[in-house]
């Protein structure tokens, strides 16, 4: 499977999409079609936890104050389901691998795993 779950009004995700191969990806803009609970799940089985897949750059992370929380699986998994948002960008499997964000180091893994 190859998959890529991201937001078309992140500029960084857009960048990214740009820089690699996408043909033969089946893409999901998760604001128009929102992520179900089954592929949650499949992602969180991927990276070995919904943390992993959270992004605390979210402006609605700080308006909640939920830095000042602490947050469980469980919240962080409810948290993505409720508000897209949340769901670190992009987030790209390909077949048994999961590339979650955009820091320079997955990029460059996930170009090398492309090409």
């Amino acid at each position: 499977m190859k998959k890529i779950y991201f937001l078309k009004t992140c500029d960084t995700s857009m960048r990214i999409l740009k820089s690699i191969n996408i043909e033969g990806f089946e893409l999901q803009e998760i604001k128009s079609e929102p992520i179900t609970v089954t592929q949650l799940e499949e992602m969180k089985n991927l990276s070995s936890s919904y943390e992993a897949l959270f992004s605390r750059r979210a402006k609605k992370y700080k308006q909640m104050d939920l830095k000042n929380q602490v947050l469980s699986e469980k919240d962080y998994r409810q948290l993505i389901l409720d508000e897209y948002t949340f769901l670190k960008r992009p987030v790209i499997i390909i077949n048994d691998k999961i590339f979650i964000g955009n820091s320079k180091k997955n990029v460059e893994s996930l170009q090398k795993e492309i090409k």
